[in-house]
């Protein structure tokens, strides 16, 4: 899954915290006890002294497995003689042991050499309240997605009705190979929800995702790539053509320069030629798209884009009774 690199920096910050706070919980523990109980102390000195006679192995010849047998047998007898003990005060026999947030890899982030489960449900869990801060994501679900709006008239209810299905099985079975949308139609029409609806449950499903209106985006972009971000390091840019699934929204609502035009359109080749999937919503028709962006441009989404068109009246001004 791809997920950008502070988001992972960021990841990896907590994980090596959890396992900082677990340790240095276990040390106060060990403190209190060993208070309470100077023979537990005593026992961890026999096995740590244990440990440095085995220098001794070297040149003892024959009786060399004999001696190791015998400190091997004595540290499980002083290993047991501590869980006695931390039973007999009231404790756990691994009382004295860190407490991991996961169990699987003790709080290092990996298991087997691949990211531990818990990795990625904390990478899933940042990235989307990364995107909790810039959209209206904890809101923007199919459930409350209402079709009620779109009953002006029998043809546009019937349309939006397939649009939520289609929208609702693609994030269901989305995945890797799953294919690009293009989303028109006037503003207000639910373009956003459902782009946003499609993002919450295909993040449930580990996958790296970067929602943003165009106009931010591109912004991003150009203030990285001619040096005016505070903390420019050109990330944007990678992070929308590396992403398993990339949400561009309100195309056309971004102040149109020839930079701009040119970073669109190395945004959406690159992404086709990589088959990563890409959902656009945007105000344009066709044909505006064709005058902004390029014939060529335009006519490449229209091939492989599957295209939703939304109709309807807006439901900003239905709620406001306009």
């Amino acid at each position: 899954m791809a997920y950008n690199e502070k988001l992972f920096a960021l990841a990896t910050e907590k994980i090596s915290q959890r396992r900082m706070k677990a340790e240095a919980d276990a040390a106060d523990r060990h403190v209190s006890v060993t208070m309470k109980c100077p023979e537990i102390r005593e026992l961890e000195d026999k096995m740590r002294r244990s440990a440095y006679g085995l220098v001794k192995v070297i040149g003892m010849g024959e009786k060399t497995m004999e001696y190791i047998e015998n400190l091997r047998n004595e540290n499980l007898d002083a290993q047991a003689r501590i869980r006695s003990l931390l039973v007999e005060m009231g404790y756990s026999e691994n009382y004295l042991e860190p407490e991991y947030y996961c169990s699987l890899c003790n709080d290092t982030g990996f298991k087997d050499g691949k990211l531990c489960k818990c990795h990625l449900e904390l990478l899933r869990q940042l990235s989307y309240e990364q995107l909790c801060k810039s959209s209206p994501l904890k809101i923007s679900t199919f459930d409350d997605f209402s079709l009620e709006y779109y009953c002006d008239s029998r043809e546009n209810h019937s349309l939006m009705c397939r649009n939520y299905e289609f929208c609702l099985n693609y994030a269901n079975s989305f995945d890797l190979n799953s294919y690009s949308i293009l989303m028109m139609g006037e503003t207000g029409l639910g373009k956003t929800h459902l782009s946003l609806a499609i993002v919450g449950e295909v993040l449930k499903k580990g996958y790296g995702v970067v929602y943003g209106s165009v106009q931010n985006l591109f912004s991003n972009i150009e203030k990285e790539h001619f040096g005016r971000a505070t903390d420019a390091d050109g990330t944007t840019e990678k992070m929308l053509l590396e992403c398993d699934l990339l949400i561009l929204d309100d195309l056309g609502a971004e102040f149109t320069t020839s930079f701009t035009v040119a970073t669109f359109n190395n945004i959406v080749n690159t992404r086709m030629l990589t088959s990563k999937p890409t959902i656009i919503s945007t105000n344009l028709s066709l044909t505006e798209m064709q005058k902004r962006y390029s014939e060529r441009i335009a006519s490449r989404i229209i091939g492989e884009y599957n295209i939703l068109t939304f109709a309807g009246k807006d439901i900003r001004q239905q709620k406001l009774g306009i």
